[in-house]
Formats: C-alpha cells, sequence, structure tokens
C-alpha cells in the first residue's frame, strides 16, 4: 500500500472516482456504484482505512441525500427492512474477527447474480410478453436480507445487493423506493458510527482524508438525485438491476483467491 499523506495525487487518483460512483448511488442512481467505491479506493490504502474513510462520507451524503428525497419515501418498505438490518450490524460487529470477508462478498455477489439474471431472463427473454406481477412484503424475506444487507453493510459497505434482492421485486414508484432506501441506509451509516469508533477505526488520519473528499460527495450526490428524479420506471429498473449485475461480478472477482 501507499503511504498517505496530504495532499497525494495517487490518493486523490482513486479516492475523487471512488467517492463520485458512491456520490451517484446515494443520490439514488442505484446501490451498485456504491460497490464499486470502496474496492476502488482500496487500491491505495488497507482495505480497512478505505471503509473508515468513506463511513463519514456516506453520512455527509446520506444528509444531502435525505434533503433531496425528503418528500418521498415509502414508510412500508423502509420499517419491515430495518429490523433485519440493525441485527445485521450487532452480528457485523460481534463477528468481523472471525467470519472473512471474502466470504461474505462471494454469498452477495453470487445473490445478486443470480438475482439480476432472473430479472433480465423474465424481461427479455421469450417468456418477455407475460408480465411479472409485483410481490408483496413477507415477513421472513425481509428479515433474512435486511440482516444480510445490515451485515454487508458494516463488514464492507454492501448492503445495496441484498436491499435491492428485497425491494426491487415490489416494483415501487421508483421515487418512492429510492427515498426509503436513503432512508434506510442513512439510519444504518449512523448506527455504524458505535462500533466503528469501539474498533479504532476512526482515527485522526482517515477523518482528515474523509473531510478533503466532502466536496466531491456533495456535488456527486445532488447529481445522482437529479438523474434518478428524471426517469421512467421502464427506464429505472432495468438500470438498477443492470448496475447491481456489474457490482456483483465486480464483488465476485474481489471474493476469489486469485
Amino acid at each position: 500500500m501507499f503511504a498517505i499523506s496530504l495532499p497525494d495525487p495517487i490518493f486523490f487518483a482513486a479516492a475523487i472516482p471512488a467517492v463520485s460512483l458512491v456520490g451517484l448511488s446515494k443520490g439514488g442512481l442505484g446501490g451498485a456504484f456504491a460497490l464499486i467505491g470502496v474496492p476502488l479506493m482500496a487500491m491505495v490504502v488497507t482495505p480497512v482505512d478505505a471503509a473508515a474513510i468513506f463511513l463519514p462520507i456516506l453520512i455527509i451524503m446520506d444528509l444531502v441525500a435525505l434533503y433531496a428525497w425528503r418528500n418521498l419515501n415509502d414508510r412500508k418498505l423502509l420499517l419491515t427492512l430495518l429490523p433485519g438490518c440493525i441485527i445485521g450490524i450487532a452480528l457485523g460487529w460481534a463477528t468481523s474477527a472471525y467470519v472473512p470477508d471474502d466470504a461474505l462478498r462471494f454469498v452477495i455477489a453470487v445473490s445478486m447474480i443470480l438475482f439480476a439474471s432472473r430479472y433480465f431472463y423474465q424481461t427479455y427473454g421469450p417468456h418477455r410478453a407475460t408480465p411479472v406481477e409485483a410481490t408483496g412484503h413477507r415477513k421472513g424475506p425481509a428479515l433474512f436480507w435486511g440482516t444480510i444487507s445490515g451485515y454487508g453493510s458494516f463488514v464492507a459497505h454492501a448492503g445495496g445487493p441484498p436491499f435491492q434482492i428485497y425491494a426491487l421485486p415490489l416494483k415501487l414508484d421508483p421515487k418512492n423506493y429510492t427515498g426509503a432506501s436513503v432512508r434506510l441506509f442513512a439510519i444504518v451509516n449512523a448506527v455504524k458510527v458505535i462500533p466503528y469508533v469501539a474498533l479504532g477505526a476512526l482515527d485522526t488520519k482517515n477523518l482528515t482524508l474523509s473531510f478533503t473528499l466532502l466536496p466531491v460527495a456533495l456535488i456527486s450526490t445532488m447529481a445522482g438525485a437529479y438523474i434518478v428524479k428524471k426517469l421512467k420506471p421502464d427506464v429505472f429498473y432495468p438500470l438498477a438491476y443492470g448496475l447491481g449485475l456489474i457490482a456483483a461480478i465486480k464483488l465476485l472477482y474481489d471474493s476469489l483467491p486469485l
């Protein structure tokens, strides 16, 4: 890894694109971009430092996104998934020293690849003329995928795909879907501060690096919100699934012992 000192062009060459991608995701343009951000930054700092640097940035992005989506939400989706997410964060804190990060990345990646592939087959395959009905809320799957989302978010900021696996088949209005997603992960990231502090990851060096990247975070988050508000459902959902598939392939690659 590179030794980071401010200003460091090598660090910022990776960090600025990474934060921009996560900002677009936070603004509502699919959780997939967020998965790319941490591995990209991890090219120039350790994975633990990359996750720690991102957490304060994510919280600022959350505040911007909450303002941008303040009038749009799906309360039932938010409340259905939140308990599982909190459980997942607690499990991540308790088991972070025992469960390999790559094992979680592998499970999340394979699940998302299968899920997105099924969507594209149903939408564009030989039976595409048959409409796929929206699913309803189910407590069991909500608890399971919420827990996986909270756990993935804690250990790798990778909570987006499990959230999508549960939420996308509901076929909500894209704006309400995004509003619920923004609120859910704002709560998740706020809760994560406590265990991150307990683990000693939020030190002065990482907080300083986070602060220098805030302008990029603010601009990219607002840009993501603007783009999503202009998208129609028949554009939004293929885009969301497609970005999820790309990110899952990247996550699968990161998990393999190459």
